[in-house]
């Protein structure tokens, strides 16, 4: 029988920005924007649970989080920092199983199937994470421990912050029975208020009746729904190979006319892909732009190269002529992104100054030297020590 894991930090980007700074401990804290008496634009990233009690949650306009709690503190997201934090604590996950599949920074399985013999049962392993998570990056974690991915998951939510909910294999059915249709896994908004029209509001209705009247109601799916509604779920966890794409992108305080303002935007955020690419030694064959107009109205655009790239000089010109295709003059920006996939680590050359016999490296591809010398002195000084020439004019505030 397996043994699963969901690793679930507590409000992630918060509690970071609580630890980096104590003084925020007993105070409502959002991940957003700068409300700006309640005219912000955006979203909620997270909040943390004394926001919460306000019903401030993710996803919400950054607006109605400032008029359900003004006093709260609002932070723009640090994701560079969130993102280092987070590689620390996957790798506390590594040191219990190579079979960690990631779904975002915050949020893991583990499948400890054959780590139980080294390391002890599976709530055992989980409170063992835990306490790594707590004892090394001073966050707490909510764990839940089962045979299958999807009652991990379920459990994982149970009982945060800092919970561990452990569902003995056999019981899942029970476990499941008295909770709401809405922990379905694949259930949206629409499913779930069909389901409750059917007469089904507990995950137990569903696991009860024939699952051939839940495939009249509802298709292919039905049968889903109530192999879920069993605790059956044969998925694997799929431990991750690396990262599938790295992105930037900013959303400006005020739709933006100004094509140069954003061009120098987009230059920038071409320097940070650029710079995180070969931070992990990847080389990426397909650019990606992303633009949002004024309205919400966003879009996407792409280019496959035939030469893997890792340097701005290589990623730039390609997002400058994606922006200019799409570009309607008339219209404001809203967001600009620029984002790569494709990853090839074995394209990637190792960027050194000296050759094995010690004389000045040969590199083929624009700016590689250069591109080593600006990473030395970014990883010596800080990211702010060597700035383009081209961002030095009037950067804009949301770069």
């Amino acid at each position: 029988m397996k043994t699963i894991l969901h690793v679930d930090m507590d409000a992630f980007y918060a509690a970071v920005e609580m630890r980096e700074d104590p003084s925020l401990a007993d105070k409502p804290v959002v991940i957003g924007s700068d409300p700006k008496g309640g005219r912000a634009r955006g979203v909620v990233s997270t909040a943390n649970y004394a926001a919460r009690k306000y019903g401030v949650h993710s996803a919400m306009p950054i607006s109605q989080a400032y008029r359900r709690c003004p006093h709260a503190v609002f932070i723009r997201p640090r994701i560079s920092l969130y993102a280092e934090i987070s590689s620390a604590i996957f790798e506390i996950f590594r040191s219990f199983t190579d079979q960690v599949e990631g779904l975002s920074l915050d949020e893991a399985f583990l499948d400890v199937t054959a780590s139980r013999r080294l390391f002890g049962s599976g709530p055992e392993i989980a409170a063992q994470v835990r306490k790594r998570i707590r004892d090394e990056e001073r966050l707490t974690a909510s764990v839940g421990v089962a045979a299958s991915k999807y009652v991990a998951k379920v459990a994982s939510d149970l009982e945060k912050p800092d919970g561990l909910v452990v569902v003995p294999a056999g019981t899942e059915a029970a476990f499941l029975a008295p909770l709401d249709v809405s922990r379905l896994w694949g259930a949206g908004p629409k499913t779930q208020t069909r389901l409750r029209r059917l007469g089904f509001h507990k995950i137990g209705d569903l696991a009860r009746v024939d699952p051939a009247v839940l495939e009249a109601s509802l298709g292919r799916s039905g049968r889903h729904f109530h192999n879920l509604a069993n605790g059956l779920d044969p998925r694997r966890v799929k431990s991750s190979l690396g990262r599938k794409s790295l992105s930037k992108e900013v959303t400006f305080s005020e739709d933006v006319a100004d094509r140069a303002r954003v061009e120098r935007t987009l230059l920038g955020l071409c320097d940070g892909v650029a710079r995180a690419v070969r931070r992990k030694h990847l080389a990426g064959r397909t650019i990606q732009l992303k633009y949002r107009w004024d309205g919400f109205e966003t879009h996407t655009r792409q280019k496959t190269l035939r030469q893997p790239a890792m340097t701005t000089e290589e990623i730039w010109p390609v997002a400058r002529d994606l922006f200019r295709s799409a570009d309607e003059p008339s219209r404001r920006i809203r967001l600009i992104g620029i984002g790569m996939t494709g990853f090839d680590p074995a394209a990637a050359p190792q960027l050194d100054l000296l050759d094995a016999e010690g004389q000045p490296a040969q590199t083929d591809a624009p700016g590689h030297k250069v591109a080593e010398a600006v990473d030395a002195l970014a990883d010596r000084f800080g990211s702010a020590a060597v700035v383009r020439a081209a961002l030095l004019g009037k950067k804009p505030r949301d770069a």
